[in-house]
């Protein structure tokens, strides 16, 4: 065995073993803006922002974050979608030296007072809008957070957008306080831009408090530095190695608060000299609408997104072809999902994979090339994974063989902030053991069989939902699929699948669908129960979602067993 095989398959063109400079993650606006400053950085809702314009704004931030006591070791949270105002307070705050923290909008109040205390935050970013502002009216009554800088939309709509949304929209907007514990986005660009350079260390400094999913209990801090983000950005841009600087169109729907439109959304785009295309969210005509308006050539996205466009009912005769290459993560891609995507539009869906942990991007399919169906792809460059034994984690195994994906890279996070014991059970000789189970061929690629926590184990078989799925995905009638353990008081724990049909198969009933599933799957993995729903619960980044039908069903075993002990 070669020690990293997949050297032997890398693409063309791209040099694994290249050097990465680490720098301060500023660096990619202050030399996109020296690069192409009369070029177009932003679009949003047809306001569009050159790169000249934008620095200026950033420079303004960063003064104005200082004015407010904003320097190294200070937390500013961002609470907000998709708008200009992220990106320039995102910078804003780096300059200042301060560290950012994202802060989903979708949380709830219990959540947000959560981050916001195990971050240390004590200062917010959000809009005016009545979905946002007032749980953070109540976060500065009770958490450390003591100041808010609030934003509103007509300040980056386009003319004259912006006269009509506080009348149209009126109802969405919130009545904000003039008061010492409120700044306007406005008040604080008030300045000159003459703020003070910070000095930083790139591989020290941390540029991001980014929160994991907390999918396995409490969500933790994962601190990642100015060069694993820096870093993690250069990767990308080196993996695609047809990148035309100055002349990429970035479609922007993921949110820039997740890790994964962060890096290869916004701080790719701007290393490239891109235009961002930016959205609030991912709404299925919208996007449509602005592919074949504004002609995106890059479109990062996950599984579901890539499913509504295939079957949006007018997509053949949208005009799509301007797509170069899309990227694919947050869960697996189906290969039918890739297929159908790439024979409408004719670009490139390679699916990818990371995590918070590794700023995210640590493996990818190659663009041209060997694209291996199930596969995550190969270290991009500068990465390694490993295998290891899933009971002795300093045991590596060979290829071919079944055990813990470990990630090995210069983007790999500092730790966990204040968990210096989650820290050490998850960085063990210097690699990051990400909890999926997987393989790696012989050609270096690596396969995720499941995530360690959703294996199923059914009267002493290990049952993998991820195989599952699959398995149900080559059912024609299937549009999307989520496949949990559910306690069975035989055989421990039994597989459930939570189905969501197409349109045109309403009528498929659960015995077909078993039926279907007979010969395909070992007896123990074919679902004891198959329930078909309209919708199935997605994560903020539209990811299909666990835990919410892992709790509904053990809040049904425990009712009923409580009801059972009542009769009895």
């Amino acid at each position: 065995m070669t020690e990293m095989p997949w050297l032997k398959t890398y693409p063309e063109g791209v040099d694994y073993h290249q050097n990465f400079e680490p720098r301060p993650l500023y660096d990619l606006l202050d030399d996109a803006v020296a690069k192409f400053p009369n070029n177009n950085m932003l679009d949003f809702m047809d306001r569009k922002f050159t790169y000249a314009q934008v620095g200026e704004m950033v420079a303004k931030a960063a003064k104005g974050f200082q004015d407010l006591g904003v320097k190294k070791g200070i937390k500013v949270g961002l609470f907000l979608p998709n708008c200009p105002q992220f990106i320039v307070a995102y910078y804003g705050v780096l300059k200042a030296g301060g560290t950012v923290v994202n802060f989903s909008p979708l949380y709830s109040e219990p959540e947000l007072l959560h981050q916001i205390e195990d971050s240390h935050t004590d200062m917010m970013v959000t809009l005016n809008l009545e979905v946002l502002y007032p749980k953070m009216a109540a976060m500065l009554r009770e958490s450390r957070v003591k100041k808010l800088i609030v934003g509103t939309m007509p300040e980056v709509l386009p003319f004259p957008k912006s006269l009509l949304f506080p009348l149209v929209k009126r109802k969405d907007v919130a009545k904000v306080p003039n008061d010492a514990s409120h700044v306007s986005f406005q008040e604080l660009l008030n300045n000159d831009g003459d703020y003070t350079p910070v000095e930083i260390d790139p591989l020290e400094d941390v540029a991001v408090l980014q929160y994991t999913g907390g999918t396995t209990g409490v969500s933790k801090g994962a601190m990642l530095s100015h060069a694993s983000l820096y870093i993690n950005t250069s990767q990308m841009v080196a993996w695609d190695k047809d990148l035309a600087e100055g002349q990429e169109r970035m479609m922007g729907v993921l949110p820039f608060f997740h890790v994964f439109a962060m890096t290869v959304v916004m701080n790719f785009s701007i290393r490239g000299g891109a235009e961002i295309i930016m959205h609030p969210r991912f709404e299925l005509e919208a996007v449509i609408k602005d592919i074949a308006k504004k002609k995106p050539t890059v479109m990062p996205g996950v599984p579901t997104m890539y499913t509504a466009i295939n079957n949006h009912p007018k997509i053949g005769e949208t005009d799509v072809s301007s797509l170069r290459v899309c990227l694919s993560g947050g869960a697996p891609l189906p290969l039918e999902v890739k297929q159908k995507f790439e024979s409408l539009t004719g670009a490139t869906l390679v699916e990818g994979y990371g995590l918070t942990e590794t700023s995210p991007v640590a493996t990818a399919n190659p663009f041209e090339g060997i694209s291996k169906e199930a596969s995550i792809g190969v270290p991009i460059p500068g990465t390694r994974i490993v295998i290891t034994d899933r009971e002795d984690p300093h045991k590596v195994l060979p290829v071919g063989e079944t055990g813990e994906i470990c990630i090995e890279g210069p983007q790999v996070m500092k730790g966990y902030f204040n968990r210096p014991e989650a820290t050490a059970e998850t960085i063990v000789d210097g690699r990051l053991h990400t909890g999926d189970v997987g393989y790696m061929d012989d050609d270096g690629y690596t396969f995720i069989i499941d995530r360690m926590k959703d294996m199923i184990l059914c009267s002493g078989f290990n049952v993998f939902p991820r195989h599952v799925e699959e398995v149900i995905y080559e059912h024609p009638a299937v549009e999307e699929v989520t496949v949990i353990g559910v306690p069975d008081d035989y055989r421990g724990e039994a597989p459930k699948a939570f189905v969501k049909l197409k349109d045109s198969a309403e009528n498929l009933t659960e015995e077909e669908m078993i039926a279907f599933l007979q010969d395909k799957l070992a007896k123990q993995a074919i679902p004891r129960e198959i329930e078909f729903r309209p919708e199935l619960p997605k994560t903020m980044v539209g990811k299909l979602s666990k835990k919410e039908l892992v709790a509904e069903e053990k809040e049904k075993y425990e009712a009923a067993k409580a009801g059972q002990q009542a009769a009895g």
